[in-house]
C-alpha cells in the first residue's frame, strides 16, 4: 500500500438559496422511521448563478430517532437568462434531541445548534451551463419556520 496523502480539495462558493416551504405533511412512522413531505413553494438563488426556485418540488424526510433527521430534496431552478437546472439534494441533519424537537414542531433554532449538511446533484440540458453536470457540489444549510437557507459550494 503507498503512503500518500493527497490534498483536500477547495470549495467555491455557487450561490445561496432562500427556499420558502409549505407545512410538513407527516405521513407516519414506518420501520424506518418518520415520514414527512414538505412542498417546496418558491425561492430565490443568488451568487454564481441567480434566478429563482419554481414551486412544485418537494423534501422527503425520514427522521430517525430524536436527533437525525435525512433529507432528500428535489426542485428546480430558472436562473435570470430563463435556463432550468434540475437539483436533488441528499442532506442530514443532526442536532439534540431538545433542538431536533423544536425544529420538528417548526420553532427557530440556532443555526450553530444544528449539523445540516448536504450533498446536492445538479443537472441542466442549457449548454450556456453545461459545466454544472461536471462538478460534484455540497451544501451547508439553515431551516427557519417557514424557510431553509442554503449554501452551495463547487468542489474544485
Amino acid at each position: 500500500m503507498s503512503d500518500f496523502t493527497l490534498p483536500p480539495p477547495a470549495l467555491e462558493h455557487l450561490c445561496d438559496l432562500a427556499v420558502d416551504v409549505g407545512v410538513p405533511i407527516d405521513v407516519g412512522h414506518s420501520p424506518l422511521g418518520q415520514r414527512r413531505v414538505v412542498a417546496i413553494l418558491c425561492g430565490s438563488v443568488s451568487g454564481r448563478i441567480s434566478g429563482r426556485v419554481l414551486p412544485g418540488g418537494a423534501d422527503f424526510q425520514l427522521i430517525h430517532g430524536a436527533t437525525l433527521a435525512r433529507l432528500e430534496a428535489r426542485y428546480v431552478l430558472e436562473l435570470d437568462d430563463g435556463a432550468r437546472v434540475f437539483v436533488q439534494n441528499n442532506a442530514l441533519r443532526v442536532a439534540s434531541a431538545e433542538v431536533t424537537a423544536r425544529l420538528l414542531r417548526g420553532e427557530p433554532v440556532d443555526p450553530k445548534d444544528v449539523y445540516f449538511r448536504g450533498q446536492v446533484n445538479i443537472e441542466t440540458g442549457d449548454a450556456r451551463w453545461s459545466w454544472l453536470n461536471e462538478r460534484q457540489f455540497l451544501c451547508v444549510g439553515q431551516r427557519l419556520p417557514a424557510q431553509v437557507r442554503m449554501s452551495f459550494y463547487a468542489i474544485e
